[in-house]
């Protein structure tokens, strides 16, 4: 075997004596034995609210808690204060949107985003344009799944206000060049948003490196349990940002007529929050950095290729994006004559667990003149014997359907 390929399918016991090939990733990550245990311990041991008790399993929470926080923003290279926790990137997204968007954009601005987009970094812009008047513009992109960058100075000028993108596509696979576009949106003022939710457990993402004034992804694309996220916001940008939602922690007085907020970043999590959750996501950053994020995209990388190649061998099959290096593990294809939908179900059939459908991403499958695609998307569970089953089980699928 490949010494780049990673050994860590014993970690995950959802696949303990099963013989399946799980190639959804995209969608959600499988959980390892540390996550669960963490969840499981939380519940067991100390089950408590967090940050106001102060008897032991209160101080014990808490501390887990923001030691969590802790080891996130160190992942990301961002301040603890800088850190939001919220339900996801779709929650994160909306945030901005509502709390800095409505604050800042006026009709004379113009707000960015790319045909690439998932729905959830489309849907509240365009709600935020109609409710402002600003124009929103997108970055077009090629049927090969790449962003088209000639005209950019067309598009981002100096009366756009944020520029909000995707890092790397759902679809596609495509890891777009996001320091071009925040150096280009930063030399007209404008602010960038992140999309990190498919990137963020495949490849180092450093803040303070890549300059971004937002970036947002989901716990459990990254291992950790489903209903948890995080959104990085430069501090300068959210010392002056209105909560979102108010009660619970993030108020520091309440009077008959007015209150005052709490420190950053609490003002911003209001309510309790998602402990358990929290404390997975937590378990989940130290899995990863205990595998090493160079060594993950070093598997993934391997994987992919083969997958890639595998796939040359099937008539008809087309695979969308991928004509460069620069992609990550998630690979959308069709078969000629052959429905999305009919394919996955022969596949979930034979134990291959693959998705089907437009991705979330409308806009894509216009642009590329169809309905849906299938979808493999790979992780450090996946294998060369994975990717074996999986295109043997598709050679099979096409000879029941073609009969």
């Amino acid at each position: 075997m490949n010494s780049k390929i990673l050994n860590c399918k014993n970690d995950f016991p959802i696949f303990k004596n099963q013989s399946l090939a799980y190639l959804d990733t995209a969608s959600t990550s499988q959980k390892p034995n540390s996550v669960i245990n963490a969840v499981t311990n939380f519940y067991k041991n100390y089950n408590a609210n967090v940050h106001r008790g102060l008897y032991p399993w209160a101080e014990k929470a808490t501390s887990e808690y923001e030691s969590s926080r802790f080891k996130i923003a160190d992942f990301i290279n961002a301040k603890n204060e800088e850190l939001i926790f919220t339900r996801g990137t779709t929650e994160s997204i909306n945030f901005i949107s509502s709390t800095w968007g409505r604050d800042n954009i006026t009709r004379e601005n113009n707000i960015v985003i790319t045909e690439m987009e998932h729905h959830s970094n489309i849907v509240p812009w365009q709600i935020l344009s109609k409710e402002t008047g600003a124009e929103l513009r997108y970055i077009p992109i090629s049927n090969d799944g790449e962003l088209i960058l000639e005209n950019i100075s067309n598009i981002i000028d100096d009366k756009t206000k944020i520029v909000s993108l995707i890092h790397q596509s759902n679809v596609f696979g495509t890891v777009n060049s996001i320091e071009k576009i925040i150096s280009k949106s930063h030399s007209k003022e404008a602010l960038v948003l992140i999309d990190a939710a498919q990137s963020i457990a495949h490849q180092v993402i450093d803040v303070k490196k890549l300059e971004c004034d937002f970036l947002v992804f989901s716990g459990h694309k990254i291992l950790a349990p489903a209903g948890v996220g995080c959104l990085y916001v430069k501090e300068e940008i959210l010392k002056n940002l209105n909560p979102y939602q108010t009660g619970g922690q993030m108020i520091n007085q309440v009077y008959r007529d007015y209150s005052t907020w709490n420190d950053l970043p609490f003002r911003f999590e209001a309510g309790t929050p998602n402990i358990e959750g929290v404390i997975g996501l937590g378990a989940a950053i130290d899995y990863v950095n205990n595998i090493d994020i160079a060594n993950i995209k070093s598997h993934n990388e391997v994987i992919k290729n083969y997958c890639l190649e595998q796939l040359k061998s099937i008539d008809g099959l087309i695979v969308y994006g991928h004509k460069t290096k620069n992609s990550g593990p998630v690979i959308s294809f069709n078969i000629e004559g052959i429905q999305s939908y009919d394919l996955s179900q022969l596949l979930a059939q034979q134990n291959i667990f693959v998705r089907s459908g437009h991705h979330c991403a409308q806009p894509i499958m216009k642009k590329l003149n169809i309905n849906s695609s299938n979808r493999a998307s790979l992780y450090i569970y996946n294998d060369l014997e994975d990717i074996d089953k999986f295109t043997e089980g598709i050679k099979k699928a096409v000879e029941i359907l073609s009969n």
